[in-house]
């Protein structure tokens, strides 16, 4: 009778397995496999891990939130303002930007970019000390550290001053800041807060949608018209919680123009659904006349509630529309199949194809399955460089001397299906030679990775690494 009602729940939760939509074929053997490998330990983990639904409540709450706010494809436009004008070869990059999270490319904006983090937080420091309206910020992870500490004066300076002040921290990632004293502090001095994907109690958090789905991204947005993207969360470079990784090196934009319309946008998506108060009356407000020019961009955003296979397929579209260069740098790669092919398509086809990894990961599985995927890229002709300087973790991609994407999104499974990301795309030759020129200053602090170096790898490291890939979509 046991035996029988463990086959029936083991042939029920692969049959679930099979049913469930938008997996693609290598998680869907993974988890069958470990459902008949280790039965109990496998069906838990299905149950636990298996399946992306942040919650009925908490979908169906996010859903209606967008539902009110103004329509996304608008959002940096005047009224009745033309789409800027992008060369034919690029439209396409920029529709499926659309096509994810709605928004349109606008043109007339500037960008300032920061390779230095601490450097960075000074700024961002200083433009919160001279808002004048609001001040937006939502982190992955806030730590109550240096950086961490001069971003929460200065929110509270500028609620002193009676600037409306709203932040949001995802409850996991910055659990440090929301369990001290400083957060309490922030809402006394008038700082509205909100934590994203509240946990709650683990194990009833299970029950309804699992509890790993996190708030990925880094937005700041001020006064309607200046706003911050890049890979670098409020915390300092030495980044104490795995300080021996350290420091970790970061990179941000600084934009100023219509782009700000956008991630408030997408700011009032994540406040209304977690915050206390509605920002539809800010998103409302006219934007000023198009500024001759500019950099033309857009926000790309993703996660689990959105369009399936959305970070996938911008990355794909840019690496497929390179003709001459391509340059990418993320801490963590574990493509799909497809991605891994565009990549060796590139190479293959003479494009001079430059991926950089930090030589040391905080992420063991990450680093050891990113290893398995060396020799292929190798032999297609990809140039792989390994950071030496610390946790290299900007996370960017540049494109022809032209376009740029930057942002929070990794070219891992986790960034493609469970984490809420923002990025912006542009087109500017300008603000892409200053990220390519970061780039460079990255590989040249890098050891280049040879088909030699990875063919004298032992054959235990090469299991090691192979069972981390095959792994991966469980991961």
């Amino acid at each position: 009778m046991i035996l029988a009602l463990h086959l029936a729940a083991q042939c029920a939760v692969i049959i679930r397995v099979l049913l469930r939509p938008h997996r693609d074929p290598a998680s869907r053997v993974a988890w069958v496999v470990l459902a008949l490998a280790v039965p109990v330990v496998g069906m838990l983990a299905y149950l636990v891990l298996g399946e992306t639904n942040i919650g009925r409540r908490r979908a169906a709450r996010m859903q209606r939130v967008l539902a009110e706010l103004p329509e996304a494809a608008r959002m940096g436009l005047a009224e009745g303002a033309a789409a800027p004008a992008i060369p034919e070869r690029l439209e396409g990059l920029f529709r499926v930007g659309q096509s994810i999270s709605g928004y349109g490319p606008v043109g007339g904006n500037t960008a300032r970019l920061i390779g230095d983090s601490n450097a960075s937080i000074t700024a961002i420091v200083a433009d919160i000390d001279a808002a004048t309206r609001h001040v937006h910020l939502l982190f992955y992870i806030w730590l109550p550290d240096g950086n961490g500490l001069r971003v929460a004066e200065a929110l509270k300076r500028a609620a002193a001053r009676g600037v409306a002040c709203r932040a949001v921290a995802d409850d996991i990632g910055s659990r440090a800041m929301i369990r001290s004293p400083h957060w309490a502090a922030m809402a006394a001095a008038g700082v509205r807060l909100a934590r994203a994907l509240p946990l709650g109690f683990p194990i009833l958090r299970t029950l309804d949608g699992r509890i790993d789905l996190r708030n990925h991204r880094k937005i700041i947005v001020i006064d309607n018209r200046i706003t911050w993207c890049g890979s670098q969360n409020c915390a300092d470079p030495e980044f104490l919680p795995k300080a021996k990784f350290a420091p970790w090196v970061d990179a941000v934009m600084r934009f100023e123009g219509p782009i700000a319309r956008q991630n408030q946008h997408l700011f009032a998506s994540d406040w209304m659904s977690w915050g206390d108060d509605d920002l539809r009356d800010i998103l409302l407000e006219p934007p000023g006349p198009d500024a001759a020019g500019g950099i033309i961009a857009q926000v790309v955003a993703s996660g689990p509630t959105e369009r399936h296979s959305a970070m996938p397929e911008m990355f794909q579209s840019l690496i497929y529309a390179a003709r001459r260069e391509l340059v990418i740098s993320t801490p963590y790669y574990v493509p799909d199949e497809a991605m891994q092919a565009a990549l060796r398509a590139a190479g293959n086809r003479g494009v001079a194809t430059s991926i950089i990894f930090p030589a040391r990961n905080d992420n063991f599985a990450v680093a050891a399955a990113s290893q398995s995927y060396y020799a292929d890229l190798l032999e297609a002709g990809v140039r792989i460089h390994e950071y030496q300087g610390g946790l290299l973790h900007t996370k960017s991609l540049t494109l022809d001397g032209e376009v740029t994407l930057i942002g929070s999104a990794n070219m891992d499974r986790r960034s493609f299906d469970l984490n809420y990301e923002n990025n912006i795309l542009l087109y500017d030759a300008e603000a892409t030679a200053a990220m390519r020129a970061l780039q460079e200053s990255y590989i040249a602090r890098s050891r280049p990775v040879l088909p030699a170096d990875v063919a004298a790898w032992p054959w235990h490291r090469q299991l090691r690494n192979n069972i981390a890939s095959v792994l991966s979509p469980v991961l």
